[in-house]
Order: C-alpha cells, then sequence, then structure tokens
C-alpha cells in the first residue's frame, strides 16, 4: 500500500468537506480542498483553519477548482475524499472524471452517510473499485471521534486494513466497520429513534417528548432538538432512504410525519432557517432571547413557558440518581415505574436497545461495534450500557413485555451472565442533567 502523504477533498465548500480537511490538515497530511470555483474553495479553507482551532497554519491548505485542478492533484493524491452532495448520480458522475485522473493504487473514498458503496463505484474501472470505500465521519469531526469504515464486495482487504489503521492511528478516530447496507449503523440506529420521537410528537407534544426523553436518558441533546440541529431537510432524506430500501421489524418508525413534510414545504428546517424554526424557534438573543414551539396539529407556534409540561417525579427521580453518579438506580427507577409517562419513556428506550443490538450480524460484526458507534459517534449511551444498568434478564423480560425482538448478543449475555459493554471507559460519562 502507499503511504497517505497527500490528499485531495471534493466538495471543499460543504460543511463536512471543510471538517475533513481540518482533520486531515491538523495531522500533518498536506492537504487540497477543490470546489466549483476558487471563491468556493477559499470559503472552505476559511472554515476548515477556523475548526482546525489553530493546529494548522494559516494558508497552509491548499485551494483549487475541478475544472482547472483536479487532474493535476487527483494523479499526484494517495487519498482523494468526496464529499459533494449526498446524491447517487451526482457521486457517480464526480467518480467517473476521478477515475480517468486518479493514479493507479491511490484509494478513493466517500464521506457518505448512507448511500451504497457498491453502487458508487458501478462501473469504474478495477483498480477503483479494488481501492474505494466508504469513510463516514461524524460532523463536526473536529469533535466527533466516531467514524464508519464501510467497505464493498470488491474492496481489496489490504485498503481496508490501512485505511483503518490511518482512521485509528493518525487521525485518532474510534472506527467502526459496517456492511454495505443503508445508512450503515449509526444512523439507521440513531434516526430509527429520532423519528420515532417526531411521530410521538404528534400525538404527546414537541415539549412534552423533548422533557421526557431529556439528557437523563443518555444523550447529549433530547432528540427533537437534535433533529433541529441536524436539519428536517437532512433528516427527511435520511429516513426517506431507509423507509424505501429497508423492510425490517421497525420499518413503520421511518416513516417521516405528514406534519414534518408539511412544515419542510413550508421552509421550516430547524436551525438553519433560524426566523421559522423546526421543533422550536427562538426569537432575540442572549438574555432576551425567546423560544417558541411547534404545535403539530396546526403548524403554529406558541411560548415555550406557556405550553412546557410538568417534569413527572420518576424524572426528576432518575435526575436525582443521576446527579448523585447512580446511572443504573436511574433505570431502576424508570422500569419500576407503571406512570403513562413512564411507560412511554420505556418503550422508546427498549425500541432502541432492541433495534441497535438487532442490527449486530447484519451490519456490524459485534455488539461492541455498536457501543462504540453509538457512544462515540452519536454521543448517546451505547444500548449496552443500558442493558448492564438495567440488567440482561430483566430487560428481557421488558422487551418480552413490549412484544420486541429479544437480539440474540443479549440472550447470549444472559445466559452467560456476564456484562453486555466491553469499552473501558467511565459510562457515567453518557448521562448528565442540568444542577
Amino acid at each position: 500500500m502507499r503511504p497517505i502523504r497527500k490528499i485531495v477533498v471534493l466538495g471543499a465548500n460543504g460543511a463536512m468537506g471543510a471538517g475533513a480537511a481540518a482533520v486531515f490538515a491538523s495531522a500533518g497530511i498536506p492537504t487540497t480542498m477543490l470546489a466549483r470555483t476558487v471563491e468556493k474553495a477559499e470559503a472552505g479553507r476559511t472554515k476548515a483553519e477556523q475548526m482546525a482551532k489553530g493546529k494548522v497554519p494559516a494558508k497552509s491548505i491548499a485551494v483549487g477548482t475541478y475544472d482547472n485542478d483536479l487532474a493535476k492533484v487527483a494523479a499526484e493524491a494517495d487519498l482523494i475524499f468526496e464529499c459533494v452532495a449526498e446524491d447517487l448520480e451526482t457521486k457517480r458522475q464526480v467518480f467517473a472524471l476521478v477515475d480517468r485522473v486518479r493514479a493507479q493504487g491511490s484509494i478513493v473514498a466517500t464521506v457518505s452517510s448512507g448511500l451504497s458503496i457498491s453502487a458508487m463505484c458501478a462501473g469504474q474501472s478495477d483498480d477503483f473499485r479494488r481501492h474505494f470505500l466508504g469513510i463516514h465521519l461524524f460532523n463536526p469531526p473536529t469533535i466527533i471521534r466516531g467514524c464508519e469504515l464501510i467497505p464493498h464486495e470488491g474492496t481489496d482487504p489490504e485498503v481496508i486494513a490501512a485505511v483503518k489503521q490511518i482512521l485509528e492511528a493518525t487521525l485518532d478516530r474510534v472506527v467502526v466497520e459496517c456492511a454495505d447496507t443503508p445508512a450503515f449503523a449509526g444512523n439507521r440506529i440513531g434516526f430509527k429513534v429520532l423519528n420515532e420521537v417526531a411521530q410521538l410528537a404528534e400525538e404527546n407534544g414537541v415539549a412534552y417528548m423533548d422533557m421526557l426523553v431529556g439528557t437523563h436518558t443518555g444523550r447529549a441533546l433530547p432528540p427533537l432538538a437534535t433533529i433541529d440541529l441536524v436539519g428536517w431537510d437532512v433528516h427527511k432524506a435520511i429516513v426517506d432512504n431507509l423507509h424505501r430500501t429497508t423492510r425490517d421489524e421497525c420499518h413503520s418508525s421511518f416513516e417521516l410525519p405528514a406534519y414534518m413534510q408539511r412544515g419542510i414545504d413550508r421552509g421550516h428546517l430547524g436551525r438553519k432557517t433560524r426566523d421559522k424554526g423546526g421543533f422550536f424557534r427562538v426569537e432575540g438573543k442572549g438574555a432576551d432571547a425567546v423560544t417558541f414551539v411547534l404545535d403539530p396539529a396546526t403548524g403554529d407556534y406558541r411560548l415555550l413557558a406557556e405550553v412546557q409540561p410538568p417534569t413527572p417525579t420518576f424524572v426528576e427521580r432518575m435526575k436525582h440518581e443521576i446527579r448523585s453518579g447512580q446511572h443504573t438506580e436511574a433505570f431502576d427507577v424508570l422500569c419500576s415505574s407503571e406512570d403513562r409517562d413512564a411507560k412511554i419513556l420505556r418503550r422508546v428506550m427498549l425500541g432502541y436497545i432492541s433495534y441497535a443490538l438487532g442490527r449486530v450480524g447484519e451490519v456490524v460484526g459485534a455488539a461492541r461495534d455498536v457501543d462504540r458507534i453509538m457512544g462515540f459517534g452519536f454521543n448517546w449511551a451505547p444500548p449496552s450500557v443500558l442493558v448492564d444498568a438495567i440488567g440482561a434478564g430483566r430487560t428481557i423480560d421488558l422487551l418480552d413485555r413490549e412484544g420486541l425482538m429479544v437480539p440474540p448478543v443479549l440472550a447470549e449475555a444472559a445466559i452467560a451472565g456476564v456484562p453486555l459493554y466491553a469499552e473501558a471507559h467511565d459510562t457515567a460519562r453518557f448521562f448528565t442533567v442540568a444542577a
């Protein structure tokens, strides 16, 4: 394998192009960023330098355009990293150009978050296909270390091993190898939960669901606030793709709620459309900021302070235990309560455990892989951490009661009587609540 001494990033002006360039350049690898125009490439470089936070000297990243520079820099690059629009045909057109000018033996990777890796390289040269794979960085990659590595059936095993070594040793990524399946592991699991909560918000309310499935459940940000951060358009693209291309036990969970489609049609995309908002809309800044929340039934916004539901007693008890560093006791509170609110939250959390661990053997090889991508890619408490907090046997009983699938890896852990979480990390770090 040729060493990675030069990298070219295609799609310099996008958020992921800039973030990837910041990661590469911060590791000391000479990086060139290409876009349609010099102005867009320059904007991407500026953003990459800002994201690198002083780890790369100003102007140390080269820039150029596809028309003027692709042939030269691709011929010299050891890794060509594609970050153009998340559209299969657009990417295939780019790869056809790259295949004509790249050096034999150079690695070509896509940052795609869920498109078919094999479909993207179909029809390209044998050498291209052998050296092609997916490297799904999570945004922003300068902060989030989780990374999915996705070969297709024709990727050379030596390429897979070499790229994994570079990602881990040089770029400090936490790497999970995934099968070439729709949305891979992290987005398939994560957006199943996010969209399920969005569906539940139609009946129960936006403020209620984000209060119920808050940071005390092992996530840095509540689900609907997360969708606002990601962008409703991005959320729609991911769940529509999964609804179209998967037929698993949670197929209905990927159906975009109709009220979200109506909002998208009106230009409500979350934080990126500050004036229109998404689930939440903020008016004013600083101490004068006022938050409004969406009413899914009408599409109107109401003052959050006027509709914020009271916090259930069991949630307050969970938060108390977590503040004391006792997340195991917090989940005992959840699993013991028979309140309607607790039953809704328990169903969401058990659904996450069942679906995530159910992807073992289909998308990833072991429970540890699911745990690593959810813990280091989504910054959510990994499913195995939740199983260990609840107890494997008790988790199985609760899954049976809910009519949810019991994943084989969970059944095996219960029989063996051993913890399921295999990482040597402090599990309490996943659980935080405001003082």
